[in-house]
């Protein structure tokens, strides 16, 4: 660290210098020192802080082996890089000599440069100058280039001891991201360590770093460990240390021999293989079992040695020696000391204990022998098991036979054993035979009180329980007797259980509670919709259930007995047969009914009819109300109203309204109905609309007018058919006794009004008269004794015949005129002709007096 003492010198009378120029001092920090080799490249990492706040660097010079010249009160040498700001421009003048120095920083705080490739002759002072308004400040770098990549350094940890992590940390003092190097370790990365590597560029520190850590053993002392500078697939360096690994020391034993018979010599040697450091003394303890062993045995001036001599069975087991340093104490492997003899006294031990029944028993023998036994013999209750010849006696499914005492004897090749102690195996089992008895009288009924009592043969242990299932049915007396009071139809099967560590259950016990019929209900088979008028309907009566179940059926209508049996049938219903239906079960406990269901026949309208309000005579001027009465399930939808002569009223209502009345409101009305069955209609109702009695006054005046006029007409009428009577007179002289020909004579005759007997003004109403007026044709016989037939017996003369009377037509008048109890003015238009026919004989046809009309009807 000498050599540098000049150089820091230099760097105090350049930091003097700086002061000189600048009153207020510059803060500047950077690495002392950088190291390098000939073509690699030094980074320069660099921060300051101007005196002026704010302060723009103006000029930036870098001297290599500068100084200071008094004349000029300036520095001066070599210029690696300089910058320039011209006035009143950006522009910045670069000057680098050879174009190796890059300004990595800014004009504000950084100052960082970078030397790209670095030479030999590079080695020296270098100057930053930096100047800022009247602020100046000199900085001195000290820089060392070597002529090959020197060696990284390795650091060691104070002391390494083995089986305790240790780091090794190897530190190269150069980085530069231009120029990639990276660290090695040699031997390589293990499962056991790891290798973490970093690189450090900082104003105060430049460097990378390697480090590896890893758990050392004792074997790994005097190792070599080596740490490689690599650089594009090449080394450039390295450096190699030798591990130094404290360790405790590493002991062997020896036994000569390892397997013994009782009452021979043994003798254990223990030595040491290795030590670092090495053993404070020769001292070496011995143990056994993990115990120390007194010094019996051994030879005081062979502390390394252990000699057993008659060797006892007690002296088997695991020896081992140890040994001390200045580390700690060293432990030899442990080797096993294996002494023959013959089965000792047996045991036997039981798997588990005590055995549960069905389950699986291990009895092991334990009888120690060396070497082990080879050949076991087994005792139940003093008696030779045959068949088992091992250590282990195994029961895959102990019963309790197989309870009692059992014993075994071992035997090898030195001698048998003998017994030492029996062992007892309890085979445990849950109560047997359990069974749930009723005591309660039989039958039993829906309500009475049932006592159950459990019941069970044996048991290991003894039973100190009782469960019952299901939970809750009753209440428990004493233990195992059960009481359930008002027991249920539905009860469900009791059992129980007998318990010490297990339950046994028992088989479930029906109660068999006997109960009149339940959940009785009506149940349609057919049709599977709805009941139309004509169908076949089955009802059929169903129940959940019955105890005992011998049970008879009844149906009831609206509470009246109809008929026994389970269904109920109709072969074409109709709506008499709607109603409430029950049915009824009956059993020896008792009867149990339906709720009411409601058989509901759809039909079309049916016996409808028409009431007249207030009566079917009423007085015009007043008002009426018809309605429309019926029978029809579902109810009638839609109404229509008819009068006599068929035509519809356009009233769709289940009443018609007339208001204020007249007496063309007399007539018969009908209505009709209809649902989505069908359309029914009512006979005619007849209305009569009389006149009041403002009307009769009026029209009695015209009602005497007619009566004289028809009495007229009656009196011409009656000297009109004398005259016809005087001319058919005549006429039948002149008939021939063939009788083919006729005439008919025309003859009017005016019809005389009929009166009602209740009505006073005596006056024809065509609209109530339903008499007809017939026309009737009547032959006179032939006359076989005239004149044109002399000779002819009389004997053939034909009888008479009342048969010729022939009914040719049927005349009705049309009813005319608008009131029903009064007639028309009665003119001769509107008589009545009747024709007249006249039946002529073989003889010569007379020469009729008055034109014939054939056929003349008026009205």
């Amino acid at each position: 660290m000498c050599v540098h003492c000049p150089w820091l010198l230099l760097i105090l009378g350049h930091a003097a210098l700086a002061s000189y120029d600048s009153p207020i001092r510059w803060t500047v920090d950077h690495p002392q020192t950088l190291f390098a080799w000939e073509g690699a490249c030094i980074r320069i990492p660099c921060r300051y802080k101007a005196p002026q706040p704010r302060a723009h660097l103006d000029n930036i010079v870098l001297f290599h082996n500068y100084t200071f010249d008094n004349s000029i009160g300036d520095f001066k040498g070599t210029i690696l890089y300089s910058t320039k700001t011209k006035k009143n421009t950006e522009t910045e003048l670069y000057l680098s000599k050879q174009g190796r120095v890059t300004f990595l920083g800014n004009r504000k705080d950084n100052c960082t440069l970078k030397i790209h490739p670095v030479h030999v002759n590079d080695s020296g002072e270098l100057g930053f100058r930096m100047t800022s308004g009247k602020e100046k400040w000199m900085e001195s770098i000290h820089l060392n280039v070597s002529e090959r990549p020197f060696q990284p350094y390795i650091q060691l940890p104070s002391e390494i001891r083995e089986s305790q992590r240790v780091t090794l940390t190897c530190r190269l003092n150069f980085t530069c991201f231009e120029y990639d190097i990276h660290l090695r370790w040699i031997p390589e990365e293990s499962e056991t360590s790891s290798i973490t590597s970093s690189v450090t560029s900082s104003v105060e520190n430049v460097y990378t770093e390697s480090k590896l850590t890893f758990q050392p053993k004792w074997t790994d002392h005097g190792k070599t460990v080596t740490c490689q500078v690599w650089h594009s697939s090449k080394v450039l360096s390295e450096n190699t240390v030798r591990l130094d690994v404290k360790y405790t020391p590493k002991l062997k034993i020896e036994v000569n021999p390892t397997e013994v018979k009782e009452g021979n010599s043994v003798t254990m040697t223990c030595q040491v293989n290795s030590s670092n450091p090495q053993l404070r003394t020769m001292a070496v303890s011995w143990f056994k079992d993990g115990l120390p062993l007194k010094n019996q045995g051994q030879e005081e001036e062979q502390m390394s040695k252990l000699t057993l001599h008659s060797v006892t069975k007690d002296m088997r087991g695991e020896y081992y020696c140890q040994a001390s340093n200045d580390i700690g104490r060293g432990e030899s492997e442990k080797v096993t000391l294996t002494v023959y003899y013959a089965p000792e006294p047996s045991r036997v031990h039981i798997y588990p204990s005590p055995a549960e029944e069905g389950q699986p028993v291990e009895l092991i023998c334990d009888s120690p022998a060396s070497p082990s036994a080879t050949n076991y013999t087994w005792y139940h209750n003093r008696k030779e098991v045959p068949g088992n010849t091992q250590e282990k006696l195994h029961i895959p499914n102990v019963s309790l036979w197989q309870a009692g005492n059992y014993s075994c004897l071992a035997e090898n090749h030195l001698g048998r054993g003998q017994i030492y102690q029996e062992a007892v195996l309890d085979v445990h089992y849950a109560p047997k035979a359990v069974t749930t008895v009723i005591q309660s009288l039989t039958p039993i009924r829906e309500g009475d009180s049932v006592t159950l009592i459990c019941r069970y043969n044996s048991s290991n242990p003894d039973v100190t329980s009782y469960q019952w299932s299901p939970q809750g049915s009753g209440s428990e007396l004493t233990p195992g007797v059960l009481r359930i009071q008002k027991v249920t139809w539905d009860s469900m099967p009791v059992r129980c259980a007998a318990c010490n560590h297990k339950c046994s259950w028992a088989s479930f016990v029906s109660l068999n509670v006997h109960y009149a019929p339940r959940a009785v209900k009506v149940l349609k088979v057919s049709p599977a919709s709805e009941i139309h008028a004509g169908q076949h309907v089955l009802l059929q009566c169903n129940f959940s259930g019955s105890n005992p179940a011998e049970v008879r059926f009844f149906w009831k209508k609206n509470g009246s007995l109809v008929q026994e049996g389970r269904e109920l049938s109709f072969s074409s219903i109709s709506p008499e047969d709607s109603g409430n239906y029950n049915c009824m079960v009956n059993n020896s406990i008792g009867e149990t009914s339906s709720q009411a269901w409601s058989l509901q026949v759809l039909y079309a309208p049916r016996r409808m009819r028409v009431s007249i309000s207030p009566g079917d005579r009423v007085m015009e001027g007043t008002k009426a109300t018809l309605s429309c009465e019926s029978d029809a399930n579902p109810p009638i939808s839609q109404y229509t109203w008819l009068d006599s002569s068929g035509q519809d009223l356009y009233s769709s209502g289940q009443k018609l309204r007339l208001e204020p009345l007249r007496v063309q409101h007399t007539g018969s009305y009908r209505c009709q109905g209809t649902n989505k069955l069908g359309t029914g209609e009512s006979p005619p109702s007849t209305l009569t609309v009389y006149y009041s009695p403002e009307t009769i006054g009026k029209r009695v005046a015209l009602g005497l007018g007619f009566c004289l006029a028809v009495c007229i007409l009656t009196i011409w009428g009656m000297k009109i058919q004398k005259k016809w009577k005087h001319n058919r007179s005549h006429q039948g002289l002149q008939e021939n006794s063939s009788g083919q020909s006729f005439f008919v004579r025309n003859k009017k005759a005016r019809r005389t009004p009929l009166s009602e007997g209740s009505q006073s003004q005596g006056c024809y109403n065509p609209a109530m008269d339903d008499t007809v007026s017939y026309a009737i044709l009547r032959f006179p016989e032939s006359d076989m004794h005239s004149a044109g037939d002399i000779g002819t017996p009389a004997t053939q003369d034909p009888p008479p015949n009342d048969t010729d009377t022939v009914t040719y037509s049927v005349l009705q008048k049309r009813p005319m005129g608008d009131y029903e109890n009064v007639s028309p003015s009665c003119p001769e238009d509107e008589s009545i002709h009747y024709s007249e026919l006249v039946q002529f004989g073989a003889g010569k046809r007379p020469q009729a007096k008055e034109d014939v009309d054939y056929v003349t009807l008026k009205h």
